[in-house]
């Protein structure tokens, strides 16, 4: 399942890797405005959960599945002026499960990045609107907004640092309603251009929840490798992440007699291969281990899927 947390995982990666090609290009002279680009994607495919769970209210089932999973995202993007643009997008996940369809989850999440070119450094504002549903019913709603700061450092290095703002809040368990300041941090180093590059992250997140005891605060890493190359004449491309994440929770939890302590490694590989012009099967694994002194976020979980990608 798609939860908050690898939501804000993809926005925490993606929006850099957007903006990588365009920064590698910043000796170029700037073109001026033109008209509105549009893209869009689609995904159907399926994956087998070890552990079903909804990581966002700390339950776990232990007990595994398989789910059909659907992916739909638009997007339109302006220049405004030689040095400014403005990208919108809407994105839309649905996992439907065999057996624990309580837990079908649908998400919609509405996005808006300004970016501003000031030479040297970019400088960019980006907002997001997360909707949620489980089995139809009103989930989790969240809003992220988040200014960043980013540029070449040599030939070689890109820097970015971000401050990120959110309000989130889970039906039927307001307890868990919550606001989060965060600082990140991120390294690229270009081996090869894009065709081979890593990215190392640093994240710092203070989340002050309506019940004393759900507040924590944490630091996060990140290390990702991404390869590009030929195989029997197309291009395919091969990410590997690893994610690490220690939370220190602020007061008692009177469930166990003391302050609730988590660590999370998260490992994933993705392995995308071209099929035909616009069309790639994507081939994914992921292993989670959680540990905690909480037992019911002390567990395991792997994830392994596939899925058919159109892009226009």
């Amino acid at each position: 399942m798609l939860c908050l947390t690898a939501y804000l995982t993809l926005i925490w990666a993606v929006p850099l890797a957007m903006m990588v090609p365009s920064a590698y290009a910043a000796d170029e002279p700037a073109s001026p405005a033109t008209g509105p680009e549009f893209s869009a994607n689609l995904a159907i495919g399926a994956e087998y959960d070890s552990n079903v769970s909804v990581e966002e209210v700390d339950q776990a089932s232990s007990q595994s599945d398989y789910a059909l999973t659907t992916d739909l995202g638009v997007g339109v993007q302006q220049q405004l002026t030689g040095k400014t643009e403005l990208a919108l997008t809407y994105d839309y996940s649905r996992s439907d499960y065999r057996e624990f369809s309580e837990v079908n989850r649908q998400t919609h999440v509405l996005g808006a990045d300004f970016a501003l070119d000031l030479d040297k450094i970019d400088s960019n504002l980006t907002a997001f609107y997360i909707h949620s549903r489980l089995d139809n019913e009103k989930f989790l709603e969240l809003y992220r907004i988040s200014p960043a700061l980013s540029g070449f450092i040599s030939r070689k290095w890109y820097a970015r640092g971000a401050y990120v703002y959110s309000d989130k809040s889970i039906e039927n368990s307001p307890e868990r309603d919550a606001k989060t300041h965060s600082g990140e941090g991120d390294l690229y180093y270009f081996l090869r251009g894009l065709r081979t590059y890593f990215n190392l992250g640093y994240r710092y997140r203070d989340e002050d929840a309506v019940e004393d005891s759900l507040d924590y605060q944490s630091q996060g890493l990140k290390l990702r490798y991404i390869q590009r190359f030929e195989l029997f004449s197309r291009m395919t491309k091969l990410e590997l992440a690893w994610r690490y994440e220690d939370r220190d929770y602020s007061s008692v939890n009177q469930s166990i007699g003391e302050k609730r302590h988590d660590q999370r490694h998260r490992w994933r590989a993705d392995y995308e291969i071209p099929v035909w012009a616009g069309g790639s099967m994507q081939f994914y694994y992921s292993y989670a281990d959680y540990d905690s002194n909480y037992e019911p976020v002390d567990y395991i979980q792997n994830i392994l899927g596939t899925r058919f990608i159109y892009r226009w």
